[in-house]
C-alpha cells in the first residue's frame, strides 16, 4: 500500500511538481493549499507525512505545525523561503522534524522524506522490545507508547528522545549531545529545543515523568523510580 504525504504549499506550480516526484517515487499524495482545510482532512486522511511550507495565507506554516501537534504524532517536513536560525528553532520547537528551506531540487525532499521515514518505522531486535517504566511501556517494534493503557501519540523526535534517554539508563547525557544524536550534526539549532522536548515529553508521560531527572548545568538521566 503506498505511503500518504499531505502537502500542503500555497504556489501551485511547487505542489505540481512536488506531488509529480512524489507519485513516481510510490506515495499517494493529498494537496491542501492552506492550513485550516488541511487540519479539517488531518484526521480522515491519517497521512504518514506531512509537507508543510510555512509561508502562506490564512494561518502560516508554524500555527499549523502547532495545531498538527496537538492531535497528531505525525512526521513534519517544514518548507520555507526562510532560513533565519530563530526559524528553525521555532519550526523545530513546534514539533517539525525536519525542514528543507527554498529553492530546492524535488529530488532531495523526496531523499529526505524517505529518511525520515525510515528513521521512524525502522524495527528494533524483537528481544526486550517492550520498556516499562511504572504505568509506562513503550514498544520499540511498533514505536508506541502507552500509559496507564492509554496509547500516547508522540512525534519522531519525541520517541528518538525518550529512548536515547532509556538506552543510557542512570547515564547523564548532556544537552548537545542529545542535540547531536536526535537531530544530527548538521542541526543549525540551539539545546532550547531539546529543553522544549523534554517539557512536551514530560507532559505527556504525566506521573512517569518522574523519571526523567534534569542535572542542573548538563543535560538529563533516565532513573527507574520506584
Amino acid at each position: 500500500m503506498a505511503r500518504k504525504v499531505l502537502l500542503i504549499e500555497d504556489e501551485a506550480r511547487i505542489r505540481e511538481v512536488v506531488s509529480d516526484y512524489f507519485e513516481q517515487d510510490g506515495w499517494e499524495v493529498h494537496q491542501s493549499d492552506n492550513g485550516p482545510d488541511a487540519l479539517e482532512w488531518l484526521d480522515t486522511l491519517q497521512p504518514e507525512l506531512v509537507i508543510l511550507d510555512i509561508m502562506m495565507p490564512r494561518m502560516d506554516g508554524f500555527e499549523v505545525c502547532r495545531q498538527v501537534r496537538t492531535r497528531s504524532g505525525v512526521p513534519i517536513i517544514l518548507l520555507t523561503a526562510k532560513s533565519a536560525d530563530q526559524d528553525k528553532v521555532l519550526g523545530f520547537e513546534l514539533g517539525a522534524d525536519d525542514y528543507v528551506t527554498k529553492p530546492f531540487s524535488p529530488k532531495v525532499l523526496i531523499a529526505r522524506a524517505n529518511s525520515l521515514m525510515k528513521r521512524v518505522t525502522e524495527n528494533y531486535q524483537p528481544q526486550g522490545h517492550m520498556i516499562t517504566f511504572g504505568s509506562a511501556v513503550l514498544n520499540t517494534l511498533a514505536h508506541r507508547l502507552e500509559v496507564d493503557g492509554t496509547q500516547i501519540e508522540l512525534t519522531p523526535k519525541e520517541y528518538d528522545l525518550l529512548l536515547l534517554l532509556i538506552q543510557n539508563k542512570n547515564i547523564v547525557i548532556s544537552r548537545d549531545s542529545i542535540l547531536n544524536r536526535v537531530w544530527g550534526l548538521e542541526f543549525e539549532g540551539d539545546t532550547r529545543v531539546v529543553d522544549s522536548h523534554i517539557k512536551k515529553l514530560r507532559a505527556k508521560l504525566g506521573y512517569e515523568s518522574r523519571h526523567i531527572r534534569t542535572v542542573i548545568g548538563t543535560g538529563y538521566r533516565f532513573e527507574l523510580t520506584s
